[in-house]
């Protein structure tokens, strides 16, 4: 640009225009071209001026460093002149000034400046006037903004405590929502529970925006006033806070708590951004509205359909029972916070400790935290390392009365993800001996007394298997020979005819497969007593091998094991009792969903981590939503794949699920009373004796129907006792008119569970104690030899007799005990089904022990 082209320029564009044409040129004369990047501070406040800047081309920003008063940021275009007031009287630079962008500037020195002045007095005259003026308007704004920040310093918010913590998918898109609602002046709520810090998302939002110099405010709608005057102010009065704050940001906290008076007005204000002062309906002329500069924000905890519709940005803020991925982030920088507070070093903390955390639902989400993380520092002073101990409240009602073996027991960790369990002990030992027993079974002898097979069968797996279900669950189904034989033809069939198996049809199966293995083992029953399997050795080998044989075909049907889950009846059997164990397999619920993100024990997978490589559970359970113990058969398949140590062997009290998280089902209770009435069908000659009836049993039909009877009589006994329980309920609702809901036979029926069991129990330990400890004779007897003089351990008839009775009157006592938990009324109310449970064991007595 030319001479004659500065001069113009100076005269139209800068303040420098009142000067005389002289003077002008004389400025013009002395300019230096100067280029700032962007992002370059320019000037320093309170250091002395080196020159007179004018701004030719960018954008400057000037204010002071540690000043909230908006008055001292001003925004620089072309034209401006920087440092004509410091240097015509002498002051320091008042802001400092950095480039927004690269700016071209002209330059005047210092020096050169002042020989201007001096020769040019009307330089100095002109400004000194206009000056003069400036100080006075900002005087007034001064005094203005004193008295605004004296009125709005008890609600000011000076800056948001922290950002949004933590790498999930959930503080992700809050972030996201954050940013969104910081790009305008709509109005905001944030939604959520207690103990999220919405107040602090909300000063994000405010300090994330535009609007940030501005003043923030906080007001809890809970202490205003019903006719909102501390907002709106007073026609002819003070003005309220919406006029003071101006440009800034009004938080609401608490809409909820709104008083019904003001719902309307703040709905007004939302909806029309005008509000109208308290009483200005009573003053001549005064204009009815006002229109709010402000930014309105709003937290709730409840929804509040009449202000919610009219927010433009909805927040819900998620709890963190469901972020438990940034559970581990929260920790560290709560640890970080605080340690740096106390000035200590930062402790770490367990992988346990975390899981447990993570296991916690957080009611009080992240304050609550804080504070637990807080306490685990005060209790730990020194320590550089936090366990699970000191979260001791972080517990979940999931996890009460729980001890996990596993972390008792280390031993049994690395035995249970060994290759013995179950592999080899199933292809070495399973495969084989299963074999040889069904083999020897068809071949050797066919009564009990010569057939050890037939011996170890029915008095020794019998028994065994029921004394261990309160123990050890579904363990069985681990080292189970039938499903064994379905792996190996499933991976025969597919070596030989490459394909992809069938999915599970779920929803059929999970309708239909509990009444097929409910029909399945009640035509069991019935075969086992018209045909005398207990002490006919190939009829008992053809029962394993139809068994084996369902478990084969569907096996080469259907992946996995399906035969195992919905239609064995022995696993029918076995997740029933299994119920009543005081052991489980579960997995962490928060570190699951925390930290997996594979699912590796639900659908397999190559190692990872400590996990190994599995090929998923076989029963498609995933074992942090297993609510009962049916549908896991302990093969620890989930415990070897699991990366993240969440898989627990938790020891707990027995049968706990049944009163907690259980799902009943129709055909469980079904085969709960199959199984009752199985003892009953066991024990047929011994009711014909006591009744009298001398039955020929030798014949079919008299004996099938004798068979049946004694089936269906559990049944005919516990629906009369829930008929008189919704009597009892009907008669006491009718005489007092206290509603009380009836249980549903479904629910109730379970409570008989303790009793079903142990009357099985009592009836094998004949066979257990009797017959069992006689292996040794029987088994030479097997291959047609002598086996007189060898060790014999059986129990005098007394000593089993005793056994029986203990445990039916046991059972009895459980069985009241679990159908009081499972009701939660009264024992009155409950009293017929108590009657009931008395009543098959006193039969059972007469039919078992004497």
């Amino acid at each position: 640009m030319g001479y004659p082209e500065r001069v113009v320029w100076l005269e139209e564009r800068t303040e420098l225009g009142v000067l005389s044409e002289n003077a002008l040129a004389a400025v013009a004369e002395v300019l230096e071209e100067k280029v700032v990047p962007a992002q370059t501070r320019l000037v320093q406040e309170n250091s002395t001026p080196d020159g007179l800047y004018i701004l030719k081309q960018g954008r400057l920003e000037g204010d002071r460093i540690n000043q909230n008063n908006s008055v001292w940021a001003i925004s620089l275009l072309p034209g401006a002149i920087i440092h004509l007031q410091e240097l015509l009287f002498g002051q320091l630079a008042q802001r400092t000034i950095i480039a927004l962008s690269e700016c071209d500037l002209w330059f005047i020195p210092a020096v050169k400046f002042q020989e201007l002045v001096a020769a040019y007095p009307e330089i100095s005259q002109a400004f000194t006037q206009k000056l003069a003026m400036e100080l006075v308007q900002l005087s007034s704004q001064l005094t203005y903004q004193q008295e605004r920040q004296t009125i709005l310093r008890p609600y000011l918010v000076t800056k948001a405590k922290r950002g949004v913590v933590g790498k999930s998918r959930y503080a992700e898109r809050l972030r996201q929502q954050i940013k969104q609602a910081t790009n305008d002046m709509g109005s905001v709520l944030i939604f959520g529970e207690p103990g999220l810090e919405k107040d602090n998302l909300a000063a994000l939002i405010h300090f994330g925006s535009a609007q940030r110099r501005e003043p923030m405010i906080k007001l809890d709608c809970s202490t205003l006033q019903a006719s909102g005057v501390e907002l709106f102010g007073r026609a002819g009065g003070k003005p309220g806070l919406l006029e003071w704050l101006g440009t800034g940001t009004l938080l609401l906290n608490n809409i909820q708590e709104l008083p019904e008076e003001l719902v309307p007005k703040i709905a007004h204000l939302l909806k029309s951004k005008t509000f109208t002062p308290v009483g200005v309906q009573e003053v001549e002329n005064a204009s009815l509205e006002i229109e709010c500069q402000a930014k309105i924000l709003m937290i709730s905890e409840r929804t509040l359909p009449s202000i919610d519709r009219l927010a433009k940005h909805l927040i819900k803020v998620p709890p963190l029972r469901v972020r438990k991925a940034d559970i581990s982030d929260q920790v560290e920088y709560y640890m970080r916070l605080l340690c740096r507070a106390k000035g200590i070093a930062k402790p770490q903390i367990t992988d346990e400790a975390l899981r447990r955390l993570q296991a916690y639902d957080f009611p009080g989400n992240l304050r609550e935290l804080e504070s637990l993380v807080e306490r685990a520092i005060v209790q730990s002073p020194g320590t550089q390392l936090l366990t699970e101990e000191v979260f001791w409240s972080a517990k979940t009602k999931k996890k009460e009365f729980r001890v996990n073996l596993l972390n008792a027991y280390p031993w049994l960790r690395r035995f249970l993800r060994s290759p013995w369990w179950p592999d080899r002990i199933n292809y070495w030992f399973t495969f084989s001996f299963f074999a040889v027993v069904v083999a020897i079974l068809f071949l050797a002898p066919q009564n009990r007394q010569e057939n050890f097979a037939l011996n170890l069968f029915w008095a020794w797996w019998w028994p065994l298997i029921l004394i261990g279900f309160p123990f050890v669950g579904r363990l069985w189904c681990a080292v189970c020979p039938f499903m064994i034989y379905g792996e190996i033809t499933q991976k025969l069939s597919l070596w030989l005819w490459p394909r992809q198996l069938k999915r599970w049809p779920r929803q059929s199966a999970e309708k239909w497969g509990g009444w097929f293995l409910f029909g399945l083992f009640a035509l069991i029953f019935l075969w086992e007593e018209l045909w005398n399997l207990e002490n006919t050795a190939y009829l008992s080998a053809c029962l394993l091998l139809l068994i084996t044989a369902g478990a084969m075909i569907f096996s080469t049907i259907f992946e996995r094991r399906f035969w195992c889950r919905y239609l064995c009846p022995i696993g029918g059997m076995n997740g029933l009792f299994a119920k009543l164990s005081m052991t489980e397999l579960r997995a962490q619920q928060g570190t699951c969903s925390a930290e997996c993100t594979t699912y590796q024990c639900y659908k397999g997978g190559p190692q990872k981590g400590e996990g190994l490589a599995t090929n998923g559970c076989p029963l498609y359970s995933h074992p942090a939503q297993l609510e009962d113990n049916k549908d896991c058969v302990l093969c620890m398949t989930c415990l070897k794949a699991c990366p993240h140590r969440s898989v627990e062997l938790n020891l707990r009290p027995p049968g706990i699920e049944l009163w907690t998280t259980h799902t009943p089902h129709d055909y469980e209770v079904a085969l709960l009373m199959l199984l009752l009435g199985g003892v009953f069908l066991h024990r047929l000659p011994e009711i014909n004796a006591w009744l009298g009836w001398n039955l020929d049993l030798t014949e079919f039909w008299p004996h099938l129907g004798f068979s049946l009877a004694a089936l269906l009589l559990p049944v005919l006994v516990t629906f009369v006792a829930y008929g008189w329980i919704r009597l009892t309920i009907w008669w006491n609702v009718t005489r007092t008119k206290n509603f009380i809901k009836p249980r549903s036979f479904v629910e109730l029926a379970y409570g008989y569970l303790p009793l079903v069991l142990g009357a099985n129990l009592a009836h094998y330990l004949r066979l257990g104690l009797g017959e069992a400890g006689r292996i040794l004779p029987v088994s030479l007897a097997t291959f047609g030899l002598n086996g007189e003089g060898l060790p014999i351990v059986v129990a005098h008839p007394a000593v089993i007799a005793f056994l029986q009775g203990v445990t039916l009157i046991f059972s009895v006592l459980f069985s009241v005990i679990l159908t009081q938990k499972i009701a939660r009324q009264s024992f009155r109310c409950l009293f017929p089904q108590h009657l009931a449970t008395i009543a098959l064991c006193v039969g059972l007595w007469m039919i078992i022990v004497k």
